[in-house]
């Protein structure tokens, strides 16, 4: 009797989605919750895709371990090799300022330790991201596929001429501040599409909305930030 309890019992465990199981095991489970209450909800971020996935995405596991503590906090994080990951509401207002639809190609420059690749990629249907510093781009390539990324495609390469080779994008997220937006990216645009930059305006940034119509570039400001400067090619545009 006391053995077809305790095999009842362990039947009925099985049946527990294993979601349920994982998300109550998480250590960080609460602290994604909560990140994005507090930080993100009540600062005015509304898009409901953009804050699923951010509830979804481990940022924990994006920044170096050590660091792991305060990976739910509203600060940036130092990713080593000069860079960092961008605070959480930086990271949920860049991605809802571009408006991102399910079945949209995005393209990113810079992407440091793959975070906002990863939350692009529970959004859209393709993410193709660029990373100048090699280290980074193998870490962040090697991270995503182990957590089941396989919409997002990374590259080792200077941003500034982006991903000529593929179609236009439905937007680009530039997340480091060049002076001006590179030529090759605008061209990489769809008309209608949107890139969103931390663009450089002398002693500080802005971080800026521009809508291509008809070839040109339509600019909307919309906060001042503070990002690590775009290297490569585009500092010849000065």
């Amino acid at each position: 009797m006391h053995l077809l309890k305790y095999l009842s019992f362990i039947f009925l465990f099985c049946l527990v989605p294993f979601s349920f199981i994982s998300a109550e095991n998480d250590e960080y489970f609460k602290s994604r919750q909560q990140m994005v209450s507090n930080q993100l909800e009540y600062r005015g971020i509304k898009n409901t895709r953009v804050l699923e996935s951010m509830k979804k995405v481990p940022r924990h596991l994006f920044v170096p371990e050590n660091l792991r503590y305060a990976a739910y906090e509203d600060y940036p994080l130092p990713i080593g090799y000069k860079q960092t990951i961008s605070q959480p509401y930086i990271v949920a207002l860049m991605t809802e300022s571009i408006q991102p639809e399910p079945n949209d190609r995005i393209l990113e420059i810079g992407t440091g330790s793959g975070y906002q690749a990863a939350v692009l990629s529970e959004i859209v249907k393709e993410v193709y991201t660029i990373e100048i510093v090699e280290p980074l781009a193998e870490s962040a390539k090697l991270k995503l596929k182990k957590l089941g990324y396989s919409n997002v495609q990374v590259r080792y390469g200077d941003g500034f001429y982006g991903w000529p080779e593929e179609k236009k994008f439905d937007a680009i997220i530039i997340t480091a501040s060049p002076p001006k937006v590179p030529e090759p990216l605008i061209n990489q645009l769809k008309d209608g599409g949107k890139i969103i930059v931390p663009l450089e305006e002398g002693l500080w940034q802005e971080l800026t909305l521009f809508t291509k119509k008809n070839g040109k570039l339509e600019r909307h400001d919309i906060i001042p930030v503070r990002f690590v400067p775009m290297t490569g090619d585009v500092q010849k545009s000065k």
